[in-house]
C-alpha cells in the first residue's frame, strides 16, 4: 500500500484528515475524509468511452449513510439499508451541483461518484464533509475535472460564524449554510436562515469562502502527490466548422427576432424549433442523421447567444420585460371548499395550487435515520407532474428534484410556522405545480404562505420569494442581474439565486453558479435586486389575504391540549392502551399523550384531544380530568353502581376510582339486602369518608347525604372474637369485592 495524507486544520482547532491508498483501490479514486471520529468514504469511476448520440455529462452522484456506522440496526423487516431517504438525497444533489459545472463541455462519459458513511458519532456533520470527500475522490483519479472545490457548512451560532458546527451548534443557529466553491470561486449555496439582512448573508458565504480555500490547496496538493496531475484523453466531439459557420449564418438573425418577439413560451419554443428543423433539411439528407447531433449542439449556442445578446445589448428579455421587472401576479385563496386551507399563486406562466391541512401528533413526519431521529410538526411537499410542462408522459414517483424543491420551499416557511407549545397541530402543506416555466419553488413559497393563512395556522410573518438570474458577457465586464428568471433564462443563463424572506430578512437561499469569476458586487446586487422583488410579491400576496384568518373552517378538527402529572400518563393509556382507546371509540375523538419535562423539570404528559365534534371533544377531556383528579375526603361526587356484593356496593365516583359504598353506609335505616336500594348501572351521591393511608381504598357513605332522622341512634356494634372466622363461615371470609378467600392465621 502507497498510503498518502493530508490534515487540514480548522480555526477552532479540529482538523481534517483525507487518506487514499488504503480502500477501494479499484475505483479510478478513492479517499477516506476523517473529522473526529465521522468518515466517510468517497469513490469515483468513469466509463472509457461515452456511449453514441450522448451529448451531456452523464454524472451520477449517490449518498448513503451505513447504519452501522453509528452502531445501530436498520428499520424494517429486512433489517438492511433501503432506498435512499430524502436526506441522503439532499446530500447528493449538494454534490451533484457543485461537481457538475466543472466538467468539460465535450466530456460526455459516464461518471459515477459513490459517498458513504462508514463510522460517525453523532457530534459532527457528515453532509459537510461530503463534498469535500467526493472532490478529493476525483482530484486523485485521471477523470478530466477542472477542479477541486470543497463544500463546507457556515453558521452564525450565538453571533458567531464558525466552519463545519455540531449537530448541537446547528440547533442554536440563526445562519446555517453550505457553501461550495472552488479555490476562485463560489459554485453553490445552499441554506436557512432566521430573517437575517443581505449583508449577514455575504458575510457568512466569504467566511466559508475562506476556509475553503485551505482545503482545495491540500487538495492540490494530494493529487501531486498522487500522480495525478494530468488527466486522461478521451473522445473530444467532433465538429465541423462549415456546418457550424451556415448555422450561424443562416439561424443567428431569425434567432435574435424569435427572442425578442415576447411571445408565450410555447410559441417561441415552437419557432425555435421550426427554424432548427428548416436548417437541418439544409443538410443533405444522407448525412442528416450523422450530423443531427452535431447541428443540435450549434444551433443551442446560436439560441444561447442571441438571448444573451438581446439582455445585454438592449435590456430587453424573452417575454418583453426589463431587467428588474416582475411578471404579472394574481392570487387565490379558500379554492377548494373541502381543503382546510388553500391558494393559488400564478406569476406569468407558473401556477402553484397549494394545500394547508392539519393533524394530530400522529400524523408528524417521524425520522428514523442513522444520526437523526425524531419528528417533524411542518412538513411541505412539492409535486411536478409532467402536464405542467405540456409534456405527454406518465409520472412516475418523485424524482429528486421534487425533493429538492420541496425542501428548499420547506426551509424557507419554517421559521413562520409556529411549532410546540405555540401550535399543538401537525401541518402539512402541498404544492401541485399546475404550470411552470421558471421558479416552481419560489412559486410554491408564496402559495404554501398564502394557504397557510387562509387555514388559519398563526404563521409569525408573511413569506415570499424569488429566483434571480444572471447574463455575463466573456469578453467584457458588462453583465444583466435578472428578476424573476424564466425557465429558458435559467437554461441558458449564468446563475439561479433563490432568495425568500420576509419583511424583516431572508429565511432561505440556493444558488447555483454557472461560470467562473463571479464577484462577490455582483453577489450583492443581486440580493439587493432580489430583496426589492420579494417585496414587491409579497405586496401582490397581501392584496389577496393579510394575515391568518382568525378562526378555522368549520370542518377543521379541533385541538384541545392539558397538561396532566406524570404518574397519571399510564392510568390514561390503560392496560395495553385498553383506556385511551376506549375512549376514543366512546368519543370519536384521537388522543395522544406525549411526556415532556415542566419547568421545573418534572415529568408531566402534555394531552391532545383532536376531533371534529365538539361534544366528543368535551366528553373525552371530561374522562381525562376523571382519571387525573384525586379523591378528597369529604367531597361529594356523583357515582354510579358498577357491582353490588353483599356487604355493599362499589360505586365509580371518578372515571377508573371506585370506592366501596358498605351496606351499613347506604341509609340511616338498616339495608337488609343491597338490592332493596340499589342496582347495577344506577347514579348515587355520595360523600368520599376515608381514604386508607396504606391501600388507597375509598370509603364512601350515601347516608352521609340523607337527613338523620329523629330519634336516631347508632346500633352498637359487637366485636368480632379473636380468630373468629370473618363471615362467619368456616375458614373463609369475602374480601372487599364480595370473592370468597381462604381465611388465613395472623400470625402467618
Amino acid at each position: 500500500m502507497n498510503v498518502i495524507k493530508k490534515t487540514i486544520q480548522l480555526a477552532d482547532g479540529r482538523t481534517i484528515e483525507i487518506e487514499t491508498g488504503k480502500l477501494a483501490k479499484q475505483a479510478d479514486g478513492s479517499v477516506v475524509v476523517k473529522m473526529g471520529n465521522t468518515m466517510l468514504l468517497a469513490a469515483v469511476t468513469c466509463a472509457k468511452e461515452a456511449k453514441e448520440d450522448v451529448d451531456f455529462m452523464p454524472l451520477q452522484v449517490e449518498y448513503k449513510e451505513k447504519f452501522a456506522a453509528a452502531g445501530r440496526y436498520p428499520g424494517g423487516f429486512m433489517k438492511r439499508e433501503g432506498k435512499a431517504t430524502d436526506y441522503e438525497i439532499l446530500v447528493g444533489r449538494l454534490i451533484d451541483r457543485a461537481l457538475r459545472p466543472l466538467f468539460p463541455e465535450n466530456f460526455h462519459a459516464e461518471v459515477y461518484v459513490t459517498v458513504n458513511l462508514i463510522s460517525a458519532d453523532g457530534v459532527d456533520c457528515p453532509d459537510a464533509l461530503a463534498g469535500l470527500a467526493a472532490s478529493a475522490a476525483l482530484a486523485v483519479s485521471d477523470i478530466p475535472w477542472e477542479g477541486p472545490i470543497s463544500e463546507v457548512r457556515v453558521a452564525r451560532v450565538d453571533g458567531k460564524l464558525c466552519i463545519n458546527p455540531t449537530f448541537a451548534d446547528c440547533e442554536r443557529a440563526d445562519i446555517d449554510m453550505m457553501v461550495a466553491a472552488t479555490y476562485e470561486n463560489i459554485m453553490m449555496v445552499e441554506g436557512e436562515m432566521n430573517e437575517v439582512s443581505e449583508a449577514e448573508m455575504l458575510e457568512a458565504i466569504k467566511f466559508a469562502h475562506e476556509a475553503i480555500k485551505a482545503q482545495c490547496l491540500a487538495q492540490k496538493e494530494l493529487t501531486k502527490e498522487v500522480g495525478k496531475e494530468v488527466k486522461r484523453e478521451y473522445c473530444h466531439e467532433t465538429d465541423d466548422e462549415d456546418i457550424k459557420k451556415a448555422c450561424w449564418d443562416f439561424c443567428y438573425d431569425r434567432a435574435y427576432t424569435i427572442a425578442k418577439s415576447g411571445t408565450d413560451k410555447h410559441t417561441r419554443t415552437d419557432a425555435f424549433e421550426a427554424l432548427h428543423q428548416e436548417f437541418l433539411e439544409t443538410i443533405p439528407e444522407e448525412e442528416r442523421d450523422e450530423k443531427k447531433i452535431m447541428v443540435a449542439r450549434y444551433f443551442n449556442a446560436v439560441e444561447k447567444r442571441a438571448m444573451r445578446r438581446m439582455i445585454l445589448d438592449e435590456g430587453i428579455r424573452l417575454d418583453g420585460r426589463k431587467t428588474t421587472q416582475i411578471r404579472p401576479i394574481w392570487c387565490e385563496v379558500g379554492y377548494l371548499p373541502g381543503a382546510h386551507g388553500s391558494a393559488i399563486f400564478t406569476r406569468g406562466e407558473t401556477q402553484s395550487l397549494s394545500t394547508c391541512t392539519l393533524g394530530t401528533k400522529d400524523d408528524m413526519k417521524e425520522k428514523d435515520e442513522v444520526l437523526i431521529q425524531g419528528t417533524d410538526q411542518f412538513v411541505l411537499h412539492y409535486n411536478f407532474p409532467p402536464f405542467s410542462t405540456g409534456e405527454a408522459k406518465a409520472a412516475r414517483g418523485i424524482s429528486r428534484r421534487e425533493i429538492g424543491h420541496g425542501n428548499l420551499a420547506w426551509r424557507a416557511l419554517k421559521p413562520i410556522v409556529p411549532v410546540g407549545d405555540e401550535n399543538p397541530y401537525a401541518v402539512r402543506v402541498v404544492s401541485d405545480i399546475l404550470e411552470s416555466n421558471g421558479s416552481s419553488s419560489m412559486a410554491t413559497v408564496c402559495a404554501g404562505c398564502l394557504a397557510l393563512m387562509d387555514c388559519g395556522v398563526k404563521i409569525k410573518k408573511p413569506v415570499s420569494g424569488i429566483a434571480m438570474g444572471l447574463i455575463s458577457d466573456d469578453e467584457s465586464d458588462k453583465y444583466a442581474v435578472l428578476s424573476d428568471i424564466l425557465g429558458d433564462e435559467d437554461h441558458l443563463g449564468d446563475m439561479d439565486f433563490k432568495v425568500t424572506g420576509t419583511p424583516d430578512g431572508i429565511t432561505a437561499t440556493q444558488m447555483d453558479i454557472k461560470v467562473d469569476g463571479l464577484s462577490y458586487d455582483v453577489l450583492q446586487k443581486a440580493l439587493e435586486q432580489a430583496r426589492q422583488g420579494r417585496a414587491h410579491i409579497l405586496g401582490e400576496m397581501m392584496k389577496t389575504i393579510s394575515e391568518p384568518r382568525a378562526e378555522f373552517r368549520p370542518h377543521v378538527p379541533r385541538i384541545i391540549q392539558i397538561t396532566v402529572p406524570g404518574e397519571f400518563i399510564g392510568a390514561i393509556i390503560g392496560k395495553g392502551g385498553e383506556t385511551i382507546q376506549g375512549m376514543q371509540k366512546e368519543t370519536g375523538t384521537t388522543i395522544t399523550i406525549t411526556e415532556s419535562k415542566d419547568a421545573a423539570g418534572n415529568t408531566v404528559g402534555v394531552v391532545d384531544i383532536f376531533g371534529t365534534n365538539k361534544d366528543g371533544i368535551d366528553a373525552a377531556l371530561a374522562r381525562i380530568k376523571g382519571i387525573t383528579t384525586v379523591p378528597e375526603v369529604g367531597e361529594v361526587y356523583a357515582g354510579k353502581v358498577v357491582s353490588i356484593v353483599e356487604f355493599g356496593a362499589f360505586v365509580e365516583i371518578l372515571p377508573g376510582k371506585e370506592g366501596l359504598l358498605h351496606i351499613s353506609e347506604i341509609d340511616w335505616n338498616k339495608t337488609e339486602k343491597v338490592e332493596d336500594v340499589l342496582k347495577l348501572g344506577d347514579e348515587v351521591n355520595v360523600k368520599l369518608l376515608e381514604i386508607d393511608a396504606k391501600t388507597g381504598k375509598l370509603r364512601l357513605s350515601r347516608r352521609a347525604l340523607l337527613p338523620k332522622p329523629e330519634g336516631y341512634v347508632e346500633p352498637v356494634r359487637k366485636p368480632r372474637p379473636e380468630g373468629a372466622p370473618r363471615d362467619g363461615k368456616g375458614g373463609f371470609h369475602r374480601d372487599n369485592r364480595g370473592e370468597r378467600r381462604e381465611r388465613r392465621d395472623d400470625k402467618k
